[in-house]
């Protein structure tokens, strides 16, 4: 059992998050609640903004990947932090939009976008559409032509790296749904073709090789072979490509034993190699852009969930049963997620036994936590599920007609809802008779 660095324990033996007594939170607005701290994301946006500032002359920018946690309060945070956004659908662009946020410090991404998600993007002025698949050039060439526009463009590609991660969000190897890869010679094609439309200008390339990485080696590797590919784009086609989107994906604590790679020591490790690169090859440095997500807001979130029913099963298991479950959390039902928690009531208490947190849905794998060491909890406990703010809200769902919990951000004693409680009568909202 371990908490952040950013949490406290007050006199009482209460989590306190943000100033705020998490025991008092979960009276006030009742559980499951997501809990997330407004000071910890500010300084995690910070880390990436300055760090790209040092090591880049400010050559760059961060991009938050709002998918990790998409909100309108989210959005405002980044503008005043000096963030770009990553969105990769009609309906975070339309949430950023929304938000106020200026469209030409957003990035569009997606592997199979429609027409109608093209044309809100082009039509509200994004920055910089990420191109991922065939005939999407058609798309965009429509509707440029359509709107008298001329669109600025990424091409994602797959630089063929091993992440070291788990299948499900590795992203840069040839066998993967998004980009083009450059191994087998099809991303160089596809830049040849996307040279002849004169409705796009080719600004430079994105990839991303795989999401909750701990190594440098594969970001350093990432830069190596997506520089050497910038070289041979100049040589050979003579494209000179003023920028480079090396993705996300690094990694966060969840557990005692995850060990999260210096975001800093990374942004400079990197910088070192595609400067050299580019000095070798007389190219310009790129204009960087990053997209942290998860490590942006992961870290800054917990779930608080109340203790309800208790099976101690001899010799086989004792379940947990908490009043959230994979409606909220279906990260370990996807990937087999770890997490870790405290009891929020009694955080000073030793863990004393070994259990499974489950939730309330009727399915049986609907877990959070297996071997979980915990105080001996009692119903009427509170659960503190750590890192918890990103992939959670995000992906929660109203399984067995659960509303989804609310989101609360803390800071300096004092707390808000971003995201009100769902209603009965919102779950039924698009029922029709």
């Amino acid at each position: 059992m371990y908490m952040h660095d950013y949490m406290k324990v007050n006199s009482e033996g209460h989590l306190v998050i943000g100033g705020c007594d998490t025991t008092e939170l979960a009276k006030e607005y009742k559980t499951p609640l997501y809990v997330m701290d407004e000071d910890r994301i500010r300084d995690n946006m910070r880390q990436y903004k300055n760090s790209i500032d040092k090591f880049y002359s400010g050559n760059g920018r961060a991009l938050y990947a709002s998918k990790a946690f998409s909100a309108v309060y989210m959005y405002k945070i980044a503008a005043e932090e000096g963030l770009g956004v990553d969105v990769v659908s009609g309906g975070e662009l339309y949430t950023a939009l929304k938000a106020g946020f200026d469209p030409s410090k957003i990035v569009f991404h997606g592997n199979n976008k429609s027409y109608d998600e093209i044309h809100m993007a082009l039509n509200a002025g994004v920055g910089r559409l990420v191109v991922d698949g065939e005939g999407e050039l058609e798309k965009i060439d429509a509707i440029c032509k359509e709107l008298d526009k001329k669109a600025e463009i990424l091409i994602r590609v797959k630089p063929g790296v091993d992440a070291h991660t788990h299948q499900f969000i590795s992203t840069g190897q040839i066998d993967c749904k998004f980009g083009f890869a450059i191994e087998n010679g099809e991303a160089y094609e596809f830049i040849k073709k996307a040279m002849t439309f004169d409705t796009v200008q080719i600004k430079g390339l994105h990839c991303h090789i795989g999401s909750q990485i701990f190594l440098f080696e594969p970001f350093k590797c990432c830069a190596e072979v997506m520089m050497n590919f910038y070289a041979e784009l100049k040589a050979e086609l003579g494209l000179t490509l003023p920028e480079l989107n090396l993705g996300g994906g690094f990694g966060i604590k969840y557990v005692e034993s995850d060990t999260p790679v210096s975001y800093e020591g990374y942004i400079e490790a990197v910088s070192d190699i595609i400067k050299g690169i580019c000095e070798e090859n007389e190219l310009p440095i790129p204009f960087i852009y990053m997209e942290p997500g998860r490590s942006i807001v992961g870290d800054a979130g917990t779930t608080l969930y109340t203790v309800g029913t208790i099976k101690d099963i001899a010799h086989v298991r004792k379940y947990v049963s908490i009043d959230g479950g994979l409606g909220d959390n279906p990260r370990y039902i996807l990937y087999g997620s770890e997490y870790d928690a405290v009891l929020a009531n009694r955080a000073t208490d030793t863990p004393e036994e070994t259990v499974t947190v489950c939730g309330k849905c009727c399915e049986s794998g609907d877990i959070i936590i297996e071997n979980c060491h915990l105080p001996k909890a009692q119903s009427g406990d509170i659960v503190a599920v750590m890192s918890t703010g990103a992939y959670n809200y995000s992906m929660a769902s109203n399984y067995n007609r659960i509303p989804r919990p609310p989101v609360v951000m803390v800071s300096n004693g004092k707390s808000k809802v971003i995201i009100k409680r769902e209603t009965y009568d919102d779950i039924i909202k698009n029922d029709i008779l």
